[in-house]
């Protein structure tokens, strides 16, 4: 007896996740354009403004492992309907912030939400998705969350703009902007914990073909965090040190970029300067996409897959670093974030091959090492922002010597991904 055509249900899957992604960085990012005007109305400096961006950063980093490991324990399903409708609320709350206290307050609990979200999307895709497309999921996940981010700032700023002679925008205070994709994240937890359900087996559009095309994915066993085996893994410390110098770097895109347009390039106005700064978020978009598409011809050219991902994290990285460089090398303003853009597109080609060695290497435990890995990327993400209003007041706000750290920082995740094996297990 022949099996039926397979279902195409995984595709659904791909879709929530997606739509996650672009949820949870239109969330993330919205607060960087808006930021001048909140310091504005609550007077704060670039320093407390920058501890705000800080308790996010913080609380996403420390609620890593226990969102992945939750969710290797009771199933993505329902670990996304809580964060996801946390976070939401979180978001909304961040507009009627009165102070430096209840925003910072705000973003950590924003971020306490945030956390479990890519371990559990992570989690999601190693059941229901066979080995050969989960890179290629990955792909197309990153390049949703980066493009989610990339027009973040453009809808924003369309959306805070006042109009008048000639100039679009609705003029809405950010508080309004807050309340709307706050309201986002509601509709997508209430819609995925009616739809999904944590295995394929399990739910009523997946047939017997699919099953098959997807095969066993059902991780048995002990589920609890292998610490032993994670700190003995060298693969799982470079895992760990290439994503924390990739946040570090990558955080100035979605924290203080806008502020850095408006400093170093006065004289752009502020829809052309919102325009910018999508710039670095759609390029990261594209090298994701371009890493899911190719990686399978990559296997095959270079032989296997754990060599695959290592030479997408050091060419990455290596030339995100020497980009950053060449964009501090030049005046003209599109040149220059066209620099950065580029920079970012090549960093993100590793995005990919983090999280689809996440997979390989942890099996059952993909949501916890997904966690930790994704847990020291915030971590650096977490002290880049605190950082940046340091370095400026130590150098005479020289924007320069910030960039020059975040090349360096991306020049040491390459150097981590040439002792990255992706053939190393945590499971047998």
């Amino acid at each position: 007896m022949t099996e039926p055509t397979p279902s195409r249900t995984r595709r659904v899957v791909l879709f929530f996740a997606a739509t996650l992604a672009i949820i949870t960085y239109v969330d993330r990012v919205c607060i960087s354009q808006a930021a001048p005007a909140m310091q504005a109305e609550l007077g704060l400096t670039k320093i407390e403004m920058g501890y705000a961006f800080a308790a996010f950063g913080w609380a996403y980093a420390l609620f890593e492992i226990p969102g992945g490991w939750l969710g290797d324990r009771i199933g993505p399903r329902q670990v996304l309907m809580r964060i996801v409708a946390m976070w939401s609320l979180f978001t909304v709350a961040t507009g009627w912030a009165w102070s430096l206290v209840s925003l910072v307050v705000c973003r950590f609990f924003f971020g306490v939400g945030e956390a479990g979200c890519f371990p559990n999307i992570t989690k999601a895709f190693t059941t229901w998705f066979p080995v050969a497309e989960r890179v290629r999921a990955q792909g197309v996940l990153w390049l949703s969350a980066r493009w989610g981010g990339a027009f973040t700032p453009l809808l924003v700023g369309w959306m805070l703009a006042t109009g008048g002679e000639g100039k679009a925008g609705l003029g809405l205070h950010y508080k309004w902007v807050f309340l709307i994709f706050g309201l986002f994240g509601i509709v997508w937890a209430v819609s995925f914990f009616r739809w999904f359900r944590d295995h394929p087996k399990d739910h009523p559009a997946v047939n017997a073909g699919e099953l098959a095309v997807i095969g066993e994915t059902h991780h048995a066993g002990d589920h609890s965090i292998p610490w032993g085996k994670l700190l003995a893994s060298r693969t799982v410390w470079m895992l760990w040190a290439q994503y924390f110098f990739m946040g570090y770097a990558w955080y100035f895109y979605i924290t203080w970029f806008p502020t850095y347009l408006k400093e170093q390039f006065p004289g752009i106005g502020d829809m052309q300067r919102a325009l910018l700064a999508c710039v670095p978020l759609f390029f990261g978009g594209i090298g994701s996409m371009l890493a899911g598409l190719f990686s399978a011809r990559l296997d095959v050219w270079l032989g296997s897959i754990a060599r695959t991902r290592r030479w997408l994290g050091m060419i990455g990285m290596g030339a995100a670093g020497a980009l950053l460089l060449v964009s501090i090398q030049i005046s003209h303003p599109v040149a220059s974030v066209l620099a950065i853009g580029l920079a970012a597109m090549c960093s993100d080609f590793s995005m990919p091959a983090s999280w689809g060695a996440c997979m390989d290497v942890g099996g059952r435990h993909t949501g916890a090492l997904s966690g930790s890995m994704n847990m020291m990327g915030n971590a650096g993400g977490a002290i880049a922002p605190m950082a940046v209003p340091l370095v400026l007041a130590a150098t005479n706000n020289n924007w320069s010597v910030n960039i020059g750290l975040f090349a360096l920082s991306y020049f040491l995740g390459a150097i981590c991904w040439a002792f990255i094996n992706s053939e190393d297990r945590l499971h047998d």
